[in-house]
């Protein structure tokens, strides 16, 4: 009943910032249309515990602070290996297995590497993950990362 309240919550909020306008029908309006997609997604089962995990959204208050000041120290190396003249690129691809056992897990954790400058998740099975690093270092970060160990505590493993 929680998951349904909060997509409705969340679309009614979207109609209302794309409307724009609050007028007492249109407010009625966005209500209605709002509370019969919620059905129409629990009817078409579409909106399950994994594809709307608001289990998680504790855990994502702690992570998403710390996966930002990952973005942004990733963000300025980058640029330091792209405005050094010698330009100190070291493609490398590395193969570790993650911690992680749900789908929200692993896909949380190979994004988390995506978005993270200089790193891009290639291969992703909860047997192994196969990373491409603008560096070395950058590469050799994700295996064994605290990203994962991050990652494993918030999808609930650790």
């Amino acid at each position: 009943m929680l998951q349904r309240a909060i997509l409705f919550l969340l679309f009614y909020a979207f109609w209302i910032l794309m409307s724009g306008y609050f007028t007492p029908f249109l407010l009625g309006a966005g209500a209605a249309v709002s509370a019969a997609v919620v059905w129409f997604v629990r009817r078409m089962e579409v909106a399950d515990r994994e594809g709307h995990p608001v289990h998680l959204g504790w855990s994502a208050l702690g992570y998403w602070p710390w996966l930002v000041k990952e973005i942004l120290k990733s963000a300025i190396d980058v640029s330091k290996v792209i405005l050094d003249p010698r330009l100190p690129a070291s493609p490398t691809v590395v193969r570790f297995r993650p911690s992680q056992k749900t789908v929200v897990g692993l896909v949380t954790h190979a994004n988390s590497i995506t978005l993270t400058p200089g790193t891009l998740s290639v291969e992703v099975s909860p047997e192994r993950f196969v990373v491409h690093g603008l560096t070395r270092a950058s590469a050799q970060g994700a295996v064994d990362s605290e990203m994962d160990r991050r990652v494993a505590r918030f999808e609930g493993g650790r």
